[in-house]
């Protein structure tokens, strides 16, 4: 009887199974990973990491860090993964502005604008952004004109088929003082922005900490900068030759990269403010609105606020689909990851299984990263029950 009763314990079935299923995944794993090594120890094929020291012997054309021919392997990696970071940042900036003005867009009284935005989504967003990013560089930035006509934006940034080019600053002895003095006003509009929404909870008296932040942070560096001498010099590119030299520059792969990645993302976002926004009840506007609330504040302090908690897990997604989507970058040869490591440096190096499991920890790493800040925040933001 003991031993019928041990047996039929659920609590020691469970433990028995999830034993036995740990078991089977972890003897799966060592057969396949034994059984490859001996496949390419057969045919002479290494699946070590020795290769990162070996020099690449290729130039990258567009670098955020420092690159020469000579560096390594593991340095290409590092550069792959800083010019994917790159596009994945701006892409989520941009995307984040414009699915939030879109979104409140799709809500508007007037029929035109709430129109337009809904063509907007339903035709950007039902089109394969492979496509999307395609008719951009060949469509757009590849048919601007030569570097001698180039499109001249007030004599700060020129334009043409060969990229946009830009005044790159160049720091001076003392320019180290601004940084940290916008790190410090950064720090004090933070600080201000906490202590003025406790303000409004405790006593209802608004704050404008938003302008009062920018213009700390505004003010509080620039002051610094000229006290200090104005340290910075800027680099100016200018036509010589055939081509701009100075400045610093992106490629046309790079700006329609950006723009396809930020336009297509941008629509699912506008879709999920707006459902998010959709998800509070009317009669939370409706008490503002007998309340003598503004439109505006309506807006900012109740009812965003609660759509927050709706809007956060699905926008988690779509940030993580737009630093996976930013891999389609190797169709228009634009040299992220996937382009300088997955394509050139395996197939000069043949080293697959190490560089495809790189190529998926660093996503995994990315994808579980923005996630777990993300989390944090919409723990922060959740109803809490009494």
């Amino acid at each position: 009887m003991r031993l019928g009763a041990f047996v039929n314990d659920a609590t020691v079935r469970s433990v028995f199974y999830q034993a036995v299923t740990f078991v089977c995944v972890v003897g799966l794993i060592w057969y396949l990973v034994s059984n490859t090594i001996t496949n390419m120890a057969q045919r002479g094929m290494s699946a070590g990491f020795d290769f990162l020291d070996v020099s690449a012997g290729f130039n990258i054309a567009f670098t955020l860090i420092p690159y020469r021919e000579g560096d390594s392997y593991f340095r290409v990696f590092q550069v792959g993964i800083a010019n994917t970071l790159l596009v994945a940042v701006i892409g989520a900036v941009f995307a984040s502005i414009l699915g939030l003005v879109m979104g409140l867009a799709r809500l508007s009284t007037n029929w035109l604008i709430r129109t337009l935005a809904r063509w907007y989504i339903e035709i950007l967003r039902n089109t394969p952004l492979l496509l999307q990013i395609i008719a951009w560089y060949f469509g757009v930035f590849n048919l601007l004109p030569l570097p001698r006509a180039s499109i001249d934006l007030g004599g700060v940034m020129y334009l043409n088929n060969r990229g946009a080019y830009f005044p790159a600053p160049v720091a001076q002895e003392g320019f180290a003082l601004t940084l940290l003095a916008l790190v410090a006003a950064v720090a004090g509009a933070v600080v201000l922005h906490i202590w003025a929404k406790r303000r409004l909870r405790d006593t209802g008296r608004a704050f404008p900490s938003g302008l009062a932040g920018a213009a700390l942070i505004l003010l509080l560096p620039l002051l610094v900068f000229l006290a200090s001498g104005a340290p910075l010099a800027w680099d100016w590119p200018a036509l010589r030759g055939f081509n701009f030299r100075g400045g610093f520059s992106v490629p046309p792969a790079f700006c329609a990269l950006i723009v396809a990645l930020s336009i297509y993302t941008s629509c699912f976002i506008a879709e999920i403010v707006r459902a998010g926004i959709q998800s509070v009840s009317h009669g939370q506007t409706e008490a503002a609105r007998a309340l003598g609330v503004k439109p505006s504040r309506t807006m900012r302090f109740i009812i965003l606020p609660q759509a927050m908690r709706v809007i956060i897990p699905p926008l988690i997604s779509q940030y993580l689909n737009l630093t996976k989507n930013s891999s389609l970058a190797i169709a228009i040869g634009f040299p992220d990851l996937v382009s300088v490591w997955m394509n050139t440096s395996l197939n000069q190096s043949g080293r697959a299984i190490p560089i495809v499991a790189m190529t998926m920890g660093f996503y995994c790493a990315v994808s579980l990263g923005v996630s777990f800040v993300l989390n944090l925040y919409n723990r922060r933001i959740l109803l809490r029950e009494r």
